[in-house]
Protein backbone atom coordinates (compact mmCIF):
# COMPACT_ATOMS: atom_id res chain seq x y z
CA UNK A 1 0.00 0.00 0.00
CA UNK A 2 1.60 3.25 -1.10
CA UNK A 3 1.83 6.46 0.86
CA UNK A 4 -1.15 8.32 -0.61
CA UNK A 5 -3.52 5.39 0.02
CA UNK A 6 -2.30 5.02 3.60
CA UNK A 7 -2.96 8.73 4.12
CA UNK A 8 -6.40 8.43 2.52
CA UNK A 9 -7.45 5.42 4.61
CA UNK A 10 -6.18 7.16 7.76
CA UNK A 11 -8.29 10.18 6.84
CA UNK A 12 -11.28 7.88 6.25
CA UNK A 13 -10.83 6.27 9.67
CA UNK A 14 -10.44 9.63 11.40
CA UNK A 15 -13.43 11.28 9.74
CA UNK A 16 -15.56 8.16 10.23
CA UNK A 17 -14.84 8.15 13.96
CA UNK A 18 -15.15 11.90 14.46
CA UNK A 19 -18.46 12.28 12.65
CA UNK A 20 -19.89 9.45 14.77
CA UNK A 21 -19.34 11.54 17.90
CA UNK A 22 -22.38 13.63 16.93
CA UNK A 23 -25.13 12.80 19.46
CA UNK A 24 -27.64 11.83 16.80
CA UNK A 25 -25.41 8.82 16.02
CA UNK A 26 -25.69 7.26 19.50
CA UNK A 27 -28.20 9.01 21.79
CA UNK A 28 -31.30 7.51 20.07
CA UNK A 29 -29.98 3.97 20.51
CA UNK A 30 -29.02 4.45 24.15
CA UNK A 31 -32.32 6.16 25.00
CA UNK A 32 -34.43 3.51 23.30
CA UNK A 33 -32.35 0.67 24.76
CA UNK A 34 -33.03 2.05 28.25
CA UNK A 35 -36.75 2.58 27.73
CA UNK A 36 -37.33 -0.72 25.86
CA UNK A 37 -35.04 -2.80 28.09
CA UNK A 38 -33.04 -4.01 25.10
CA UNK A 39 -30.18 -6.31 25.97
CA UNK A 40 -26.62 -5.27 25.05
CA UNK A 41 -26.47 -7.78 22.19
CA UNK A 42 -29.72 -6.57 20.64
CA UNK A 43 -28.66 -2.94 21.00
CA UNK A 44 -25.26 -3.61 19.43
CA UNK A 45 -26.79 -5.51 16.49
CA UNK A 46 -29.24 -2.68 15.82
CA UNK A 47 -26.45 -0.09 16.04
CA UNK A 48 -24.34 -2.09 13.58
CA UNK A 49 -27.29 -2.47 11.19
CA UNK A 50 -28.10 1.24 11.24
CA UNK A 51 -24.43 2.20 10.94
CA UNK A 52 -24.10 -0.11 7.95
CA UNK A 53 -27.11 1.51 6.25
CA UNK A 54 -25.79 4.99 7.05
CA UNK A 55 -22.34 4.38 5.54
CA UNK A 56 -23.45 2.16 2.67
CA UNK A 57 -25.78 4.82 1.30
CA UNK A 58 -22.89 7.29 1.53
CA UNK A 59 -20.65 4.88 -0.36
CA UNK A 60 -23.28 4.32 -3.05
CA UNK A 61 -23.56 8.07 -3.55
CA UNK A 62 -19.78 8.22 -3.84
CA UNK A 63 -19.78 5.51 -6.50
CA UNK A 64 -22.53 7.31 -8.39
CA UNK A 65 -20.37 10.43 -8.19
CA UNK A 66 -17.69 8.64 -10.20
CA UNK A 67 -20.08 8.64 -13.14
CA UNK A 68 -22.23 11.75 -12.77
CA UNK A 69 -19.77 14.12 -11.11
CA UNK A 70 -18.81 15.09 -7.58
CA UNK A 71 -20.74 18.36 -7.35
CA UNK A 72 -24.06 16.79 -8.34
CA UNK A 73 -23.80 13.97 -5.84
CA UNK A 74 -22.54 16.20 -3.02
CA UNK A 75 -25.45 18.58 -3.56
CA UNK A 76 -27.93 15.70 -3.44
CA UNK A 77 -26.23 14.18 -0.37
CA UNK A 78 -26.21 17.54 1.41
CA UNK A 79 -29.95 17.91 0.84
CA UNK A 80 -30.53 14.46 2.32
CA UNK A 81 -28.41 15.42 5.34
CA UNK A 82 -30.35 18.64 5.83
CA UNK A 83 -33.68 16.81 5.81
CA UNK A 84 -32.46 13.88 7.95
CA UNK A 85 -32.44 15.93 11.15
CA UNK A 86 -36.12 16.76 10.63
CA UNK A 87 -36.82 13.07 10.09
CA UNK A 88 -35.09 12.42 13.43
CA UNK A 89 -37.23 15.07 15.12
CA UNK A 90 -40.35 13.62 13.51
CA UNK A 91 -39.43 10.15 14.70
CA UNK A 92 -38.92 11.49 18.22
CA UNK A 93 -42.27 13.30 18.21
CA UNK A 94 -44.17 10.23 17.03
CA UNK A 95 -42.35 8.04 19.54
CA UNK A 96 -43.09 10.49 22.36
CA UNK A 97 -46.80 10.50 21.55
CA UNK A 98 -46.84 6.72 21.29
CA UNK A 99 -44.97 6.48 24.60
CA UNK A 100 -47.43 8.80 26.36
CA UNK A 101 -50.43 6.88 25.04
CA UNK A 102 -48.82 3.65 26.18
CA UNK A 103 -47.99 5.09 29.60
CA UNK A 104 -51.50 6.33 30.30
CA UNK A 105 -52.96 3.03 29.15
CA UNK A 106 -50.87 1.08 31.66
CA UNK A 107 -51.94 -0.04 35.07
CA UNK A 108 -49.26 1.17 37.52
CA UNK A 109 -49.18 -2.26 39.18
CA UNK A 110 -48.62 -3.96 35.84
CA UNK A 111 -45.75 -1.56 35.14
CA UNK A 112 -44.01 -2.57 38.37
CA UNK A 113 -44.58 -6.24 37.57
CA UNK A 114 -43.40 -5.78 34.01
CA UNK A 115 -40.11 -4.13 34.93
CA UNK A 116 -39.38 -6.85 37.43
CA UNK A 117 -39.18 -9.40 34.63
CA UNK A 118 -37.22 -9.31 31.38
CA UNK A 119 -38.73 -10.58 28.20
CA UNK A 120 -36.79 -12.85 25.85
CA UNK A 121 -34.07 -10.99 23.95
CA UNK A 122 -34.33 -8.19 26.52
CA UNK A 123 -37.15 -6.42 24.69
CA UNK A 124 -40.38 -5.09 26.15
CA UNK A 125 -41.75 -3.74 22.89
CA UNK A 126 -44.71 -5.15 21.05
CA UNK A 127 -44.43 -3.27 17.77
CA UNK A 128 -43.00 -6.24 15.86
CA UNK A 129 -39.70 -4.50 15.18
CA UNK A 130 -41.24 -1.28 13.87
CA UNK A 131 -38.96 0.85 16.07
CA UNK A 132 -35.84 -0.95 14.87
CA UNK A 133 -36.75 -0.76 11.18
CA UNK A 134 -37.73 2.89 11.53
CA UNK A 135 -34.27 3.64 12.93
CA UNK A 136 -32.63 1.71 10.10
CA UNK A 137 -34.54 3.65 7.44
CA UNK A 138 -33.85 6.91 9.27
CA UNK A 139 -30.09 6.33 9.32
CA UNK A 140 -30.06 5.06 5.74
CA UNK A 141 -31.67 8.34 4.67
CA UNK A 142 -28.89 10.31 6.39
CA UNK A 143 -25.68 9.89 4.35
CA UNK A 144 -22.36 11.44 5.30
CA UNK A 145 -21.15 13.42 2.30
CA UNK A 146 -17.64 13.70 3.78
CA UNK A 147 -16.75 10.24 2.48
CA UNK A 148 -17.73 11.06 -1.12
CA UNK A 149 -14.63 13.16 -2.00
CA UNK A 150 -12.43 10.43 -0.49
CA UNK A 151 -14.04 7.84 -2.73
CA UNK A 152 -13.46 10.09 -5.71
CA UNK A 153 -9.80 10.54 -4.70
CA UNK A 154 -9.33 6.80 -4.18
CA UNK A 155 -10.76 6.03 -7.62
CA UNK A 156 -7.47 6.99 -9.30
CA UNK A 157 -5.93 3.96 -7.59
CA UNK A 158 -8.54 1.56 -8.90
CA UNK A 159 -11.39 -0.35 -7.30
CA UNK A 160 -9.09 -1.86 -4.67
CA UNK A 161 -8.33 1.59 -3.30
CA UNK A 162 -12.01 2.55 -3.33
CA UNK A 163 -12.94 -0.60 -1.40
CA UNK A 164 -10.16 0.05 1.12
CA UNK A 165 -11.44 3.58 1.80
CA UNK A 166 -15.09 2.52 2.05
CA UNK A 167 -14.37 -0.45 4.36
CA UNK A 168 -12.10 1.67 6.58
CA UNK A 169 -14.71 4.41 6.85
CA UNK A 170 -17.45 1.89 7.55
CA UNK A 171 -15.52 0.03 10.24
CA UNK A 172 -14.45 3.27 11.96
CA UNK A 173 -17.97 4.68 11.93
CA UNK A 174 -19.71 1.55 13.17
CA UNK A 175 -17.08 0.76 15.82
CA UNK A 176 -17.30 4.27 17.27
CA UNK A 177 -21.10 4.12 17.28
CA UNK A 178 -21.15 0.75 19.06
CA UNK A 179 -18.66 1.92 21.73
CA UNK A 180 -20.54 5.17 22.40
CA UNK A 181 -23.94 3.44 22.48
CA UNK A 182 -22.66 0.76 24.86
CA UNK A 183 -21.20 3.37 27.21
CA UNK A 184 -24.31 5.56 27.11
CA UNK A 185 -26.59 2.57 27.58
CA UNK A 186 -24.61 1.44 30.62
CA UNK A 187 -24.88 4.92 32.09
CA UNK A 188 -28.59 5.20 31.32
CA UNK A 189 -29.29 1.86 33.01
CA UNK A 190 -28.04 3.35 36.28
CA UNK A 191 -30.93 5.82 36.17
CA UNK A 192 -33.48 4.57 38.66
CA UNK A 193 -36.56 6.77 39.00
CA UNK A 194 -40.02 5.43 39.71
CA UNK A 195 -41.59 7.67 37.08
CA UNK A 196 -39.19 6.41 34.41
CA UNK A 197 -40.61 2.89 34.63
CA UNK A 198 -43.91 4.30 33.40
CA UNK A 199 -42.85 7.22 31.20
CA UNK A 200 -39.53 5.89 29.89
CA UNK A 201 -40.71 5.62 26.27
CA UNK A 202 -42.03 9.18 26.25
CA UNK A 203 -38.81 10.42 27.90
CA UNK A 204 -36.72 8.63 25.26
CA UNK A 205 -38.76 10.22 22.49
CA UNK A 206 -38.43 13.66 24.06
CA UNK A 207 -34.66 13.23 24.32
CA UNK A 208 -34.46 12.32 20.63
CA UNK A 209 -36.51 15.41 19.75
CA UNK A 210 -34.18 17.55 21.86
CA UNK A 211 -31.06 16.16 20.16
CA UNK A 212 -32.55 16.71 16.72
CA UNK A 213 -33.67 20.24 17.58
CA UNK A 214 -30.26 21.24 18.97
CA UNK A 215 -28.48 19.85 15.91
CA UNK A 216 -30.90 21.71 13.65
CA UNK A 217 -30.28 24.99 15.49
CA UNK A 218 -26.51 24.49 15.39
CA UNK A 219 -26.65 23.46 11.74
CA UNK A 220 -24.68 20.27 12.42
Amino acid sequence: MNGWLITLTFAAASIGSLHSLAPDHWVPFAALARSRCWRPGHTAKLTILCGFGHVTVSAILGLIGLFVGLETVQAFGARLEDHAVFLLIGFGVVYTIWGLRRSFARDPLSVLHHHGHHHPHGENDHDHGLTEWSLFLLFSADPCVAVIPMIMAASVGGWGAVVAVVVTYEVATITTMVVLVAAARAGANKVRFAWFDRYGDAAAGALIVTVGTVLSILGV
